[in-house]
């Protein structure tokens, strides 16, 4: 099962209220949607309620683009009635051959729209990734914070690992996948966090929603950003939900010593805020570390002077 990036946005539900679209002063449009791989897919629940995207919507989108089927950009109004707009290139070109990579996405396209053979279009000029919508956020185990989490996966020679191996080690733990564009802009600040903390018992590892068999694929991907740390194959909503992160791609967690959750967070992360809650992580263990050894020796301090009084106890009883 593979999931995928989904942002989404309250700007959108405001567009979309009077239709998802706004004029321009050159003519073009503006318009709010969610990038959708078919009507039939958007159709096959109520999205008012049930927000598209889950890791089916996903995983069948993938099978949809690669056949060659249009992305389209569903616009919803306050009635949960739905107009579609095929996405087509125009100034704005998305990274790769296809928009897969904004499928899930709720975005603001500015372009020119028209129609042929009673289908819409729009001409995309410009596109910027939207914020979730309140109420559309994906699940997420908003209680995992403090909970032991286990991960089991193979990893690209087709070996299973488990995070507990890891246990004794802090653990950044990051869910990507090639298709996913924000996915590669992040690691090469997972790969710095890797270089610079390794020495000090952090340790990277990489998650991704695609399956062994498209290893070739993720060692392409691999190759190209620089990724020094281990990748995992075969990463689920499922997983990611243990760790407090919803479907969305990426996504990151931090996992202690012990084993516990951390701290998690859904999108984009940078050096500098893993930096910052690894440093804080770890001057607190170096803080509990030196307050055991402060009781430990004020123990054996106690258990020495002890042991002297009974010492001295001894000796007084003996007869001269």
């Amino acid at each position: 099962m593979t999931v995928a990036l989904l942002f989404v946005c309250g700007a959108a539900r405001a567009q979309s209220q009077s239709g998802g679209a706004s004029k321009t002063a050159a003519g073009a449009q503006v318009i709010a949607g969610q990038v959708v791989c078919c009507a039939e897919c958007w159709a096959e629940a109520d999205r008012r309620t049930v927000p598209y995207g889950t890791a089916a919507d996903l995983e069948k989108a993938k099978s949809c683009v690669a056949g060659g089927d249009p992305t389209l950009l569903a616009v919803m109004d306050a009635t949960g009635a739905t107009k579609f707009y095929e996405l087509v290139r125009g100034k704005f070109k998305p990274e790769g051959s296809n928009w897969l990579a904004f499928v899930g996405k709720h975005v603001s396209v500015t372009g020119k729209t028209g129609s042929k053979k009673d289908k819409s279009f729009v001409k995309v000029d410009a596109l910027k990734v939207l914020p979730t919508p309140p109420g559309q956020a994906p699940a997420q185990d908003v209680d995992a914070v403090g909970r032991e989490a286990e991960l089991v996966l193979k990893d690209l020679t087709g070996t299973e690992q488990r995070l507990s191996a890891y246990r004794g080690r802090v653990v950044v733990l990051n869910f990507w996948a090639t298709y996913c564009a924000p996915c590669r802009k992040e690691m090469p600040d997972l790969a710095a966090v890797q270089n610079a903390y390794a020495a000090l018992g952090v340790q990277v590892v990489g998650a991704s929603a695609e399956t062994f068999d498209e290893r070739a694929k993720i060692l392409q991907f691999v190759r190209e950003t620089g990724v020094n740390f281990p990748v995992w194959v075969g990463a689920t909503t499922a997983d990611m939900a243990r760790f407090g992160l919803g479907p969305a791609l990426p996504g990151t967690a931090i996992v202690g010593r012990d084993g516990r959750v951390v701290w998690a967070t859904r999108g984009v992360v940078s050096e500098a805020d893993l930096r910052s809650r690894l440093d804080a992580l770890i001057e607190a263990a170096e803080r509990e570390a030196e307050a055991r050894a402060a009781e430990e020796a004020k123990a054996r301090e106690a258990a020495q002077g002890n042991a002297e009084k009974d010492a001295s106890a001894d000796a007084s009883s003996v007869p001269s």
